[in-house]
């Protein structure tokens, strides 16, 4: 079998693209990416050609030659390039798209490898991490936004009461809540919104895998939502009732 398959990969990582995103790039199937990379399949020459027109590469550049092996492995340039990252304060982004996968691939390096990076310079000294959210359930953060989130290495009995956090559970996934935490239940913690038309909810503590301390929102610039005073006053009554509620389970 030739080499094309493991070139294929090479210059994909050398990109930084998904899997995905270079199918998307390519015009074929991620799960064909798959098959290339893995060797159980032998890439088609039109699929060569287009990678070949991306790259500035023949045909025999593709199918003949190791290109890892051409000027360095580039491998070792990531491995080099990740013992450096808590100096460059790398944050890897999981997109929408990639949240189902991240749950399964959190604590795989090569999976977070294959995310996406970018760099932030008012933070430093940390371990962070950016997520993409979809909703209206913490309002006034917009839809789309990039929540940018510290590591909170000590977990569940590090956790600040009443902060932004996102949260990652075997059951509900990745979500962005503030955290209450009730000192007579240890074993669960109340996710609360910041939109008071969203009920709060409780979480098993065991089934939370990581928690991100939010400390940065990057959002696109939009028209501000105006709120009527009968909406805002419903929002307010509603708000009321939810911190009555919460104080008496907490008591």
């Amino acid at each position: 079998m030739s080499t094309a398959g493991l070139n294929l990969k090479y210059l994909r990582k050398l990109r930084g693209w998904t899997q995905e995103e270079f199918a998307n790039k390519v015009g074929i199937k991620r799960s064909l990416v798959g098959a290339y990379e893995e060797e159980r399949a032998d890439p088609r020459i039109d699929v060569l050609e287009i990678v070949g027109d991306i790259f500035k590469l023949s045909l025999d550049d593709l199918l003949l030659k190791d290109l890892s092996n051409t000027g360095g492995s580039y491998l070792n340039k990531r491995r080099q390039q990740k013992m450096m990252s808590a100096d460059r304060n790398l944050i890897h982004f999981v997109p929408v798209k990639a949240a189902a996968g991240y749950l399964a691939g959190y604590a795989d390096s090569e999976f977070i490898d294959e995310l996406n990076t970018f760099t932030l310079p008012m933070l430093s000294g940390g371990n962070y991490r950016a997520f993409e959210i979809i909703g209206d359930s913490m309002l006034p953060t917009p839809s789309g936004s990039i929540i940018v989130g510290e590591k909170e290495e000590g977990g569940i009995d590090d956790i600040k009461n009443n902060m932004a956090y996102i949260v990652v559970s075997r059951n509900e996934g990745i979500v962005y809540k503030r955290i209450v935490k009730n000192n007579k239940v240890k074993n669960k913690l109340t996710l609360v919104s910041d939109n008071p038309q969203y009920q709060p909810y409780q979480v098993n503590a065991d089934d939370i895998v990581e928690l991100w301390q939010a400390q940065s929102v990057i959002s696109k610039v939009t028209v501000q939502q105006r709120w009527d005073v009968n909406t805002l006053a419903n929002l307010v009554n509603n708000l009321q009732d939810q911190v009555s509620t919460l104080k008496k389970k907490m008591n």
